[in-house]
């Protein structure tokens, strides 16, 4: 609490006006980041040309942010508040996956990606492998790979969802939005 005070400038006895404890310091942060991040990616997804673009943009967006993250986060979030960690899930489920489905949905009727995919499953198989890497486990050794892990999960995920017209629409977009 002394380094969050500090860092927003005030005392730390102002801190405890707005906020009981470190809990929720950290269930409203979480919240407002998450809420920040979902508007982010709603608009990105809206102002992209098709259902590729929109992939192929928040998978930068996600890149940017694990630059910005500690890989550790989930993890520890998990382990010392496991009630904002489930917070944060529900956010998850309410939005994220909604949002990838419409994607999926929006790219079959486009012919950009394959016909008859289940929508709903590939979303959250999608968000699921966005956190994966955020966990400690076998895939991430270092920080450096997380970037690297992140493209190759997304493209992964990608190339199993699209037609030739969608890959053709990924590689012009992977040069502009990933470049290294």
């Amino acid at each position: 609490m002394d380094d969050i005070a500090h860092r927003a400038g005030v005392s730390k006895k102002t801190l405890y006006q707005h906020f009981a404890n470190k809990e929720e310091v950290v269930k409203e942060s979480l919240r407002w980041y998450k809420t920040h991040m979902s508007e982010n990616c709603e608009a990105m997804m809206k102002g992209s040309e098709n259902a590729v673009e929109s992939m192929v943009r928040l998978m930068a967006l996600i890149d940017e942010m694990h630059k910005r993250i500690n890989p550790m986060a989930m993890f520890e979030l998990k382990r010392h508040y496991p009630e904002t960690y489930n917070i944060f899930r529900e956010q998850l489920l309410e939005r994220d996956i909604e949002m990838l489905r419409d994607n999926i949905i929006t790219g079959m009727k486009q012919g950009v990606y394959r016909e008859n995919l289940n929508a709903d499953l590939l979303a959250r198989y999608r968000l699921e492998t966005s956190l994966l890497i955020l966990q400690p486990n076998l895939i991430v050794n270092e920080r450096s790979d997380l970037m690297n892990i992140n493209l190759v999960i997304g493209e992964h995920f990608l190339y199993g969802i699209m037609t030739p017209k969608g890959e053709e629409l990924y590689k012009k977009y992977k040069e502009k939005y990933l470049k290294k």
